[in-house]
């Protein structure tokens, strides 16, 4: 190794980890003209293991706004259109027990709830989606195939200390670090946070496979998952794409010795004698872990650096990517010079909370897995296995309803004490125009998105006096001034003002009446009190 260090470069940011919790951060900070750097091990994105699956529409509403949404729906193998479906059965070609329609928000496109729908789509491919706009923005520079080996938080300006593909060492300095590097942060050990919560879980193996025959035995029984309900081989199986490529969870295996044994599970949660080509098996644990910190200063984490928590719900990667977008906006802010540091306090205080309502809800999903709902009478033919399976329809509908239905949690959370928070566990959202919530989305008569006309900045909407221009450009701050009832929309709040910042949730609701100086000074602290 050679053992060359310069220290002559200078970031804004450094984004340790380009998977894509940081590529967003990346993303997001160019969108608001800061330049970043990101730095990330893997050269290439790996397909065999997909991981995430489920893009949000609270993620895909993000993503919309830098030209992501778009991307990752052209590079989707599924269209959201094809299901949006969870079926539950004896084995994926056996009996049906039941159905949940209209789940993990796929069907909301064109809804009048979201700007945008869900989106089934595994992470390499939002991956390959998000390094593919970076490539076009000159704000960001990438280096693939190199990896942090330390970073310094001592001296107040970040240092971090790289090591090349070709084993050199250099050292760059920035204005803030972003730890997006997983479990094993380098950037939550230099912070000096930990984990708080249950390191182990319930064991696990993922399947990657292709099977030519199994899509033509499931060609009318068409699913974004199957739930498989035997209890000798309890799982789930899901298409990956439309070409025969499949996964699968084997749920409560700990590992999976050979290929040959690989393909065995296959074709019990099948309940056929399937061809199976096994592309990869990857065995994992569910944890359920919380950083205790999420940084200070010139130094924070997001995603998996901050939070772990089980799959079931899809919410863990869609939670990244609200941090990279709540974080990436406050430390452009900074940068540019129209907030100060202070701003970037509320990060820990705003996106903890969600974290631990998503951890908590997931925790609640993992009691009811398919070994938890399989039993032998549900195998039986005749009488006792009818009567079995309708019960076990009942059970399903209600264990189930939480994991598939969470708008309240995906669309209704919110910010600081004021918000009009919604259970994580509703199914449905109730839009509600409060200091704090997800802007409500509405659409024209003509299926606009009222979420368009939003600035990238901070956006008042409503018939608002001149003052408001007046006293955000003493701040320097960009602003932009929309009515609604001019574009066609309804009025957001009746014959009030909503001040909506950057990551599209309300700062403030009030009368036109108001000081505006005193409102944007306030909502350029963020909601710093933890509820």
């Amino acid at each position: 190794m050679t053992d060359t260090r310069t220290d002559d470069r200078h970031w804004p940011v450094v984004i340790i980890g380009g998977g894509p919790v940081g590529l967003t951060a990346a993303l997001e900070l160019a969108f608001h003209g800061v330049g970043s750097l990101v730095i990330e091990p893997r050269s290439i994105v790996e397909h065999s293991r997909p991981r995430a699956k489920t893009t949000s529409a609270r993620t895909m509403e993000l993503y919309r706004r830098t030209g992501a949404a778009d991307e990752i729906r052209r590079r989707a193998p599924i269209p959201a259109s094809w299901s949006n479906q969870v079926r539950f059965c004896t084995t994926a070609t056996g009996h049906e027990i039941t159905r949940l329609s209209g789940i993990l928000g796929l069907d909301l496109v064109d809804s009048d709830l979201t700007s945008e729908g869900a989106q089934q789509v595994t992470q390499p491919i939002v991956e390959e989606a998000l390094r593919a706009l970076l490539e076009a923005r000159p704000e960001v520079t990438t280096e693939f195939g190199s990896r942090v080996v330390d970073v310094a938080l001592d001296d107040g300006r970040p240092r971090v200390h790289i090591e090349g593909p070709d084993g050199e060492l250099s050292t760059v300095t920035c204005d803030y670090l972003i730890g997006a590097d997983g479990s094993r942060s380098v950037v939550r050990e230099a912070l000096g946070a930990h984990y708080v919560g249950a390191v182990g879980g319930r064991p696990n193996v993922n399947i990657t496979f292709r099977s030519n025959r199994l899509a033509e035995l499931l060609a009318d029984r068409s699913a974004i998952h199957h739930w498989v309900l035997n209890p000798e081989f309890p799982g789930v199986i899901g298409p990956l794409a439309l070409d025969g490529t499949w996964w699968a969870i084997a749920t409560g295996t700990e590992s999976i010795a050979s290929d040959d044994e690989a393909v065995a599970l296959v074709r019990g949660l099948a309940g056929a004698d399937i061809d199976v080509e096994i592309l990869a098996t990857d065995p994992w644990q569910a944890r359920l872990l919380l950083s205790d910190s999420y940084g200070s200063g010139h130094a924070y984490l997001v995603g998996d650096a901050a939070h772990q928590n089980p799959p079931w719900g899809g919410h863990g990667f869609n939670t990244g990517v609200g941090d990279a977008v709540n974080l990436a906006w406050k430390i452009a802010a900074v940068v540019n010079g129209w907030a100060t540091a202070e701003l970037l306090e509320s990060y820990h205080t705003e996106r903890r909370p969600i974290a631990q309502q998503t951890i908590d809800l997931a925790q609640t999903n993992m009691r009811a897995l398919s070994s938890d709902l399989s039993s032998p009478e549900l195998m039986a033919e005749g009488a006792v296995g009818e009567r079995a399976r309708a019960t076990a329809a009942e059970v399903v509908q209600e264990a189930k309803r939480a994991e598939f239905y969470s708008l309240g949690l995906v669309l209704g959370y919110g910010y600081g004490p004021d918000s009009a928070r919604q259970s994580p566990t509703a199914g449905e959202y109730a839009p509600i125009a409060a200091p704090g919530n997800r802007l409500p989305h509405s659409r024209n008569a003509n299926g606009d998105s009222l979420f368009d006309l939003l600035g990238p900045e901070f956006t008042l909407l409503g018939p608002a006096p001149t003052a408001w221009r007046m006293a955000a450009a003493q701040r320097g701050i960009p602003f932009v001034i929309v009515d609604p009832p001019d574009h066609g929309f309804a009025a957001v709040a009746a014959d009030r003002l909503v001040l909506v910042r950057p990551d599209q949730h309300i700062a403030w609701v009030g009368s036109v009446s108001t000081d505006p100086g005193s409102i944007l000074d306030e909502a350029l602290r963020g909601f710093s009190i933890t509820p």
